[in-house]
Parts: C-alpha cells; sequence; structure tokens
C-alpha cells in the first residue's frame, strides 16, 4: 500500500462498495455468527469492498462498542480478501476514535457519516472531516455527503489540506446536482461513489461516478455485480435490464422517506434463512404483505 497515492484504496471505492447489515440474535445483541456467515457469503460471492457500521448496519442504533465489535469481526472474517471501510461518525473525538481503532485493526479506510446537527455550516463540515482525517494520515477517508447544500468547493478545500481525503460517497439524490458538485470539486481528483445504490448508479455513472454502495448486495451479490460489469462496459441497456429487476425491492426500500430501507434487506435475508428479520427502532419490521412480496422477489434471485 502507498501511504502517498493511495491507489489500492482508490481502486477498491471504483467497485461494489457493500454496506453488510447487522444481524441481532433473539436477545436482541449482535449476532456474531450469523453476521460472519453473512460476510462470508459476500466474499465468496466475489465482493472485495465492505462498509461496517455503514446505515445498512443500523450505525446509528449501535452502541459505541457493538460499532467496534462489528468492525473487529469484518476485518477478522475478511481476513484480507476484501478492503474494509469502516463507518465512523457522530462527536468528533468519538469519530476519531473509532477511525484510530479501524487502522490498529489494519482497516484501509473511514467513511466519514454526514454530520448529525441541526446546524452545519459548510466551513464547520471542513472543519469536522479535516480533524478527522488528520487524525488517520494513512487511513483514506471518504465523506459520505447527503448535504444538497454543500458546494464542491468546500470538498477540494478540504482536500487541499487532508490529501487522504480520496473517495466521496454522494448521496443527494439528483443527478445533475452530483455532475456539477463533481466538477466543482475535481472529477479526477475522487473516486465517486453513486451513495444511492443500484436504482442511481446508472444516472451517476454516467456524470463521472466508478463505484457505488449497495445493501441489495447482502441478499444478491450477482445482481449487484452484474450492474457494475455493465457499468464499467458502458452497457447502459444491460445495466438498465438489471435495473429492472431490482426495481421494486429498491421502491420498497425507498419508500416512506426510506423508513424500510434496512427492514427490507433483513426480511429478505429472513426469507432465504439467512438471518433474523429484526431491525431496531427508530426502524420498524415490515408488514404481513410487503413481508410476502420481499420474499418473493428475494426467491426469485436466488434461482
Amino acid at each position: 500500500m502507498s501511504g502517498v497515492t493511495f491507489e489500492t484504496q482508490r481502486a477498491a471505492l471504483a467497485d461494489v462498495v457493500a454496506i453488510p447489515v447487522t444481524p441481532f440474535a433473539a436477545d436482541g445483541t449482535v449476532d456474531a455468527a450469523a453476521h460472519r456467515a453473512l460476510l462470508r457469503r459476500l466474499l465468496d460471492g466475489g465482493i472485495t469492498t465492505l462498509t461496517p457500521n455503514g446505515n445498512t448496519g443500523e450505525f446509528y442504533a449501535l452502541t459505541p462498542e457493538e460499532r467496534r465489535l462489528v468492525t473487529e469481526l469484518t476485518v477478522d472474517e475478511a481476513g484480507g480478501r476484501a478492503a474494509i471501510l469502516v463507518g465512523v461518525g457522530h462527536d468528533v473525538p468519538t469519530a476519531v476514535a473509532s477511525a484510530r481503532h479501524a487502522r490498529e485493526l489494519g482497516a484501509q479506510m473511514v467513511m466519514v457519516h454526514q454530520p448529525v446537527h441541526p446546524y452545519v455550516s459548510q466551513s464547520g463540515w471542513v472543519d469536522y472531516h479535516r480533524a478527522i482525517a488528520e487524525a488517520v494520515p494513512e487511513l483514506g477517508v471518504v465523506p459520505y455527503i447527503r448535504n444538497a447544500q454543500l458546494r464542491g468547493e468546500r470538498l477540494a478545500e478540504l482536500a487541499d489540506v487532508c490529501p487522504n481525503v480520496v473517495g466521496v460517497k454522494y448521496a443527494v439524490p439528483d443527478a445533475a446536482r452530483f455532475a456539477a458538485f463533481a466538477r466543482d470539486a475535481g472529477p479526477e481528483r475522487f473516486v465517486w461513489v453513486a451513495g444511492l445504490a443500484e436504482p442511481y448508479a446508472p444516472s451517476y455513472f454516467s456524470a463521472g461516478a466508478t463505484g457505488f454502495t449497495s445493501g441489495l448486495v447482502n441478499v444478491a451479490p450477482a445482481v449487484s455485480l452484474n450492474m457494475i460489469e455493465a457499468l464499467r462496459a458502458g452497457d447502459y441497456p444491460a445495466a438498465m435490464k438489471v435495473w429492472e429487476q431490482i426495481r421494486r425491492f429498491e421502491e420498497l426500500r425507498a419508500a416512506n422517506g426510506s423508513a424500510n430501507n434496512v427492514t427490507v434487506v433483513k426480511e429478505a435475508l429472513s426469507s432465504l434463512g439467512l438471518c433474523r428479520p429484526e431491525v431496531r427502532p427508530p426502524s420498524r419490521r415490515l408488514p404481513a404483505d410487503e413481508r410476502a412480496e420481499v420474499a418473493a422477489i428475494a426467491a426469485g434471485w436466488s434461482l
């Protein structure tokens, strides 16, 4: 690994960036055995970039101890078979401690969750990310951007002082805004990851993204890999065939302000016998009619 160019990390981001779920046992604790089994399934399915403590992993519903456990399980189970991009966030000291923990375990990158604060100034956004990035200069740093007001120039300003900011998970649902943001920040300077998964991947790739995040990949790794292969080949008709295949599943996840984003994924995994369906508040299990629909979709993919 080069500490200067971060080529390994950049390559890992230009791919399917899997966001594993965090399965819970019957007593509500993290189910380490089920977690390892799901990670092995991703790795055996050809996934080479994993994001423990992402939103599909219920980052905000986990305790600090559980977040450390999830990171440790992921690094250990991957065993060098995948690049690890650890989700960090909350207050700056907490995020820095999480980033340093990731570094100690041998993870290559951290993804910095959108600051959870009602008042985010653009310069304050730079300060927040700078404090985290400067604490772990050896790690690649990937801001997770959900703020439609943030300007591309602020990202360029951050990278000017923190050269380890190498990629961006862009999750504003507006392809034109993404195209403008990337060009204002420097389109070649960063690896652009479409942060809204498969439904947005074709439009974001056309504007410069080279990777996309995925929660669906937990259920059907081959489907996500089919999508990235088509996009890498510039074969948009083939990519849109996959898009149609996953459309209803992702519509269920996105409904009502993404209320059931994680719930749908866990329900699908449960229908395949891979983990329990429980999610933690403020998420909630699906109503019975939607459970049946999700199970039917997952069964179709697993043929």
